[in-house]
């Protein structure tokens, strides 16, 4: 599984959620066109789950007000949850009766908030980003392929049952077969005229950024046209069943007489608690994958805390069973409404939560003037942007390994429900997972440290049993009197068995072979097994003492070659540190320009005291220079000095300037100190580049300019010959070598020449 993300806290509640001016028309405008497609799912929900109609209105209300109210989230929408349609019809009919399974809801929501103040949100962080993708492509997809019946007038199954096996017997694909066989006139020209109307209102730059919302004009669009073709007669009028349908009460009391109160006689029924238990769990874990997914696509990237959403979900569980609600949780379809519809805090579920609260008891027959089909557009388009092709493009290009657990989770979640299909589409991950660490689960390099070749195998984050032959055919490939260093470094797990593999290998193989083991990275609680560094990582005495000036150069070549591929040596500082703090033994002496893009240490991919190291602007043969390089030489006892100068030189080109009369590009006055060094430089360039210097390209000056360096470092190698007698004495001798050396800032390459 991917270690968990580090997720940046949560701003304080009222710096995260108050509304200023800016955000209060959108989140009104995103409440109203969430409102509008929420009242129909709220039904649909509670017809699927075989529960009085009222309790999903109720649901969605608390959903908003409460749950809308202390959620810290800025683009969730909670309320009834089509995945969970199964789950609470099978709860109902298992404790007997709605009102016994409302107690259940209301203790769930005890179980939820003791989950969120127990910090179990944290789960969400083990989900892999390629199953909520899969997530999100599913959800489109699925409201694409559930409202294509509805918006032909096709509303035989109950709107809002996301699963794929329908009540009526028919399911995704089949119900999608049987389309044309009950296809309305009536209602297929809204849903098209509402279709075009929105595909066309995101392609107009003016419509689009305009403050009235697309979803609020199909809405009003298909309540005109139904009014319009109701004087059509037969064929083309659109009856109640293609409409919106919310109980309506005559008074007060009527509407009073909707709500449910607990059956508190059930508390002695086991299954009321079984039925608790599995609605908080499927509940929290619903809701934690759909606030990870609704992160994805908002558009500020915001962060919403899982437990605290834990807490609301439980504060609003508890409240719904109370008054006869169903259970709610965060619902993806009305959250990428929410987001596709411009709303910028939770001040948008608020109101969508108020908007079903007035409309159901004040309105509730002007409510039912609005087509399904109509809303069936709406939701058609937010699923085409949820599962939209560049989510597909980008997910294969990230990789194979992305890809299937993307893949899958899309067809699990089709062809099962929600949880079933992250579930599996997690399980694939896993496995993928450990395939890849089965197939790869160490890294095996030959480095070439200054004390001889080190086998280096790199242990992967988790190393099981499953890793133990892999690890012991690495071991077997050390060569008799070798050197073997295992790094730990990126490691989370050890097995007990590969910690066993290494300690025999370390105590009773290895010195049978001659073979020396390093540790590195391993935690301090792993039962005999130190860390410990036994090969020279630095220039020793002996060492010096040993190499001719060319095999210097070849270990610097070396070094620098593997600076440019990435792939430098493995060090242990600390051991380093102690090994050189009382002895230095270096093997060269640099002399390098102190720009900050050329630090000399790792351009060779040496250690602390492998080279001595003298920086100044221009590199430039000076007495103090002349006699640090006397120092390393004859005192210290390094075979080679190298001149490195560099391409894009800025002091070059401020040297360089007033020859071609740029005198901007030079310093001032205020800088006395810098005009010997810039004097220096000047020696070494080339008087008659200023006569075309206008004329030639900016590619062909700046390979003038470093071509200017190049020959200042070969003046530089010339005027320490001529200005140390020492150091010419030992070149003669053959005890050092002068080289030069251009160094590439954009490569990394360097290139040695004498």
């Amino acid at each position: 599984m991917p270690a968990p993300r580090t997720v940046t806290p949560p701003a304080a509640p009222s710096a995260m959620q108050s509304p200023g001016a800016a955000t209060l028309a959108a989140d009104l405008t995103a409440g109203l066109v969430v409102f509008l497609v929420a009242l129909p799912l709220c039904l649909g929900v509670a017809l699927a789950s075989n529960a009085p109609l009222f309790s999903g209105i109720l649901a969605g209300i608390v959903g908003g007000l409460l749950v809308g109210s202390i959620s810290h989230s800025h683009t969730s929408v909670s309320g009834p949850a089509a995945g969970l349609t199964a789950v609470v019809a099978a709860q109902i009919a298992a404790v007997g009766s709605f009102e016994a399974f409302a107690l259940a809801v209301a203790i769930a929501g005890v179980i939820q908030i003791a989950l969120g103040i127990a910090g179990a949100g944290g789960i969400a962080d083990f989900i892999p980003s390629s199953v909520i993708r899969g997530l999100l492509g599913a959800i489109g997809l699925i409201l694409i392929l559930k409202q294509i019946p509805h918006l032909f007038g096709w509303d035989a199954d109950p709107l809002g049952d996301m699963a794929f096996s329908q009540p009526d017997h028919e399911n995704t694909f089949s119900a999608l077969g049987n389309l044309f066989a009950g296809v309305h006139r009536g209602a297929a020209l809204i849903g098209a005229l509402c279709l075009a109307l929105l595909v066309a209102w995101d392609r107009v730059k003016q419509l689009k950024t305009s403050p009235i919302p697309a979803p609020l004009v199909a809405a009003l669009l298909g309540v005109g046209m139904h009014m319009l073709l109701s004087r059509l007669g037969a064929g083309w009028a659109i009856e109640s069943d293609h409409l919106v349908q919310v109980p309506v009460a005559t008074d007060l009391t009527g509407f009073l007489g909707f709500l449910k109160a607990p059956d508190l006689a059930a508390l002695g029924n086991p299954k009321l608690y079984v039925a608790a238990i599995t609605i908080a769990l499927v509940a929290s874990l619903e809701t934690l994958l759909n606030l990870e997914a609704v992160d994805k696509i908002d558009p500020r990237r915001r962060t919403s805390p899982p437990n605290r959403e834990l807490v609301a979900q439980g504060v609003g569980n508890l409240t719904a069973g109370l008054i006869g609600g169903l259970p709610v949780t965060s619902v993806i379809v009305r959250s990428s409404v929410n987001i596709n519809s411009g709303g910028k805090t939770k001040l948008a579920a608020i109101v969508h939560g108020c908007l079903l609260l007035l409309c159901v008891a004040l309105l509730p027959a002007w409510l039912n003037l609005i087509p399904l089909s109509a809303l069936a557009a709406v939701l058609i388009t937010t699923g085409y942007k949820l599962a939209s092709p560049a989510l597909f493009r980008q997910t294969w290009q990230a990789g194979f390994e992305t890809f299937v657990p993307f893949m899958v989770t899309i067809s699990a979640i089709l062809l099962t429900d929600l949880l079933i299909g992250v579930l599996i589409g997690l399980a694939f991950s896993i496995a993928f997972i450990l395939r890849s660490n089965f197939r790869r689960p160490l890294h095996r390099t030959l480095e070439k440290h200054l004390g001889g070749d080190v086998l280096h195998i790199d242990l992967a984050n988790q190393v099981s049993f499953l890793n133990r032959a892999a690890l012991r055919r690495a071991l077997g490939e050390a060569p008799r009197g070798g050197h073997v260093l295992i790094d730990a470094r990126a490691t989370d797990y050890i097995d007990t068995d590969i910690l066993s593999v290494i300690r025999e290998y370390e105590k009773e193989t290895a010195p049978a072979r001659d073979v020396l083991v390093s540790l590195i990275g391993f935690k301090p609680h792993y039962e005999q097994i130190e860390d410990r560094v036994r090969y020279a990582d630095f220039a020793t005495r002996d060492l010096q003492e040993k190499l001719t000036p060319n095999q210097v150069v070849d270990i610097l070549r070396e070094g620098n070659e593997r600076f440019q591929s990435g792939e430098v040596l493995t060090r242990d500082m600390a051991h380093l540190r102690q090994g050189v703090a009382e002895r230095r033994h270096p093997l060269a002496a640099v002399l390098s320009g102190s720009s900050s893009r050329t630090p000399v240490e790792m351009i060779f991919d040496v250690g602390p005291g492998d080279i001595f190291c003298t920086r100044t602007t221009g590199n430039v043969a000076v007495p103090s220079t002349l006699g640090s390089l006397e120092y390393a030489c004859a005192v210290a006892g390094a075979k080679v000095i190298v001149v490195l100068g560099h391409t894009n030189n800025k002091a070059v080109e401020l040297a360089l300037a007033p020859m071609l009369r740029q005198t901007t590009a030079g310093p001032n006055g205020d800088c006395p100190n810098l005009h010997p060094i810039l004097d220096d430089i000047r020696q070494s360039l080339d008087p008659s580049w200023r006569v075309d210097w206008e004329h030639i390209s900016k590619e062909a000056r700046r390979g003038r300019i470093d071509q200017a360096s190049r020959l200042h470092v070969q003046r530089t190698l010339r005027r320490i010959r001529e200005q140390s007698p020492a150091l010419a004495r030992l070149a003669h001798a053959g005890r050092i070598k002068l080289v030069g050396g251009m160094y590439d800032v954009r490569t990394g390459a360097v290139e040695l020449f004498e």
